[in-house]
């Protein structure tokens, strides 16, 4: 059963030494790709997770503005949306899938019983574009599907959003087969995760 954490808020201290270590959906696609196959990247994630553990810190602490100013207009995107909808958008620290807290998603909002949010701020070419296609982002797949798998939710609502051009919204619903082999990679990540940790633990 999915552990809701609302104690503190996303980008408090508490919030950053939660996700040490642990992997997140906004990474599960360095685990599985969008195609459900291994990615390249598996290794060197599993290896910046090892390193947090056990260091206790975290190594990239750069926030370039893009990403500073992704952070500032993520609420206003949940506004727009909420609005758009009509309906409310409870914001949570992040949720763990179980009890074990093997991993966990922070997203960007909870939707009643069934529904999650998750925004992506962009660029004008980027936005328009995606405007043009009208299509799901595909790089933002695992992290949906991942978020979807965690929270035991049924859809999410992504969102493209550039403040001061038309947003685009997409209902996503649970892909059953995907989830199922993320299930799959994240246990097996998991526990070589465990096992990397202990060879360093062993070291020191």
């Amino acid at each position: 059963m999915p552990i809701i954490i609302d104690s503190f808020k996303q980008h408090d201290p508490e919030w950053y030494q939660a996700r040490l270590g642990n992997p997140g959906a906004s990474n599960f696609g360095r685990i599985l790709t969008a195609t459900g196959k291994v990615s390249e990247q598996r290794k060197a994630y599993m290896y910046e997770l090892a390193g947090e553990f056990i260091s206790g810190r975290n190594e990239d602490s750069f926030i370039s503005y893009r990403m500073q100013q992704g952070n500032e207009l993520e609420n206003e995107s949940r506004m727009v949306c909420a609005m758009n909808h009509e309906i409310e958008i409870r914001q949570v620290a992040l949720v763990y899938k179980d009890e074990k807290k093997l991993f966990h998603v922070s997203p960007d909002g909870l939707i009643g019983d069934d529904g999650c949010f998750e925004t992506k701020d962009a660029k004008f070419s980027v936005q328009i574009e995606r405007l043009m296609s009208g299509k799901m982002v595909t790089a933002h797949i695992p992290q949906c599907q991942g978020a979807l798998f965690v929270t035991e939710r049924e859809w999410i609502l992504f969102q493209s959003y550039c403040s001061g051009l038309p947003e685009l919204c997409i209902k996503i619903y649970r892909d059953e087969k995907y989830i199922s082999r993320l299930a799959e990679e994240l246990d097996k990540f998991c526990y070589d995760l465990a096992k990397t940790i202990r060879k360093l633990k062993e070291m020191k």
